[in-house]
């Protein structure tokens, strides 16, 4: 899968124009910028510089650091390939996949495979729905910007995060439905009591766990069917390196 940030990138080199590069990646221009910030964040320097005149009117380049960061990509994405090509024939593609979701690593506890199931654009912002292999449904509010960038489609393999401090658990029957909150049904299969509330773990119907904290002034105990409400703005949509 590529990354859109690189692929702009690599299309600045060629075109010499940022807006050129944004509508061959099929991004707009404000998001090409995002992902040119970002980048550039991470690398701590300067990874594109504008040009100023000409007959063109101006355009845009790489600088060193640009160019290095793309020749290393490139030669990222042609190893992994190649290891990822063995393991997959060798193993059906059970190691491959497993160790794509592992590369991601970040303080949110809770990681959901699951799948693009519609985009719902409300002008500035995205809500995209999801589907999780038990079928429960989740929804993500987004930027548009943010969707461009990782080129959400339906059938696209993502993972949802979420932190499990945005988790609250409670008993399904007060439970109550509010607007821009998910309501994921499982039932509870660990609890640890602490000070700041307890931390409760569920189980969805196709086995993966997920983690969040008792909604105060209620009673669970092990095996409760519950409700796991996340607002909308909480869920993070990632995609696998």
């Amino acid at each position: 899968m590529a990354d859109k940030r690189i692929e702009i990138l690599r299309l600045i080199e060629q075109t010499g124009s940022i807006s050129q590069a944004a509508r061959e990646a099929g991004v707009s221009y404000k998001a090409a910028w995002q992902a040119i910030d970002t980048l550039t964040n991470l690398a701590g320097i300067g990874l594109v510089e504008k040009l100023v005149g000409g007959a063109g009117g101006g355009g845009a380049r790489l600088t060193e650091a640009g160019r290095q960061l793309l020749t290393t990509a490139n030669l990222l994405a042609k190893l992994r390939h190649e290891v990822l090509h063995q393991l997959q024939a060798g193993s059906g593609g059970i190691y491959s996949a497993t160790l794509a979701q592992l590369a991601i690593r970040t303080s949110m506890r809770n990681h959901l495979p699951c799948e693009v199931a519609g985009l719902e654009p409300l002008g500035q912002v995205v809500r995209v729905q999801l589907r999780l292999p038990g079928g429960e449904t989740l929804t993500a509010r987004i930027t548009r910007t943010s969707a461009e960038l990782l080129s959400l489609a339906v059938g696209l393999p993502v993972i949802a995060l979420c932190k499990a401090t945005a988790v609250s658990i409670a008993p399904r029957t007060s439970a109550a439905g509010q607007d821009g909150m998910n309501r994921i049904p499982g039932s509870i299969s660990r609890i640890s009591p602490g000070d700041g509330g307890n931390e409760i773990s569920i189980t969805l119907s196709a086995g993966q766990q997920l983690v969040g904290f008792q909604v105060p002034e209620c009673t669970l105990a092990l095996q409760d069917e519950v409700h796991a409400l996340v607002d909308e703005a909480a869920i993070v949509i990632a995609l696998s390196a």
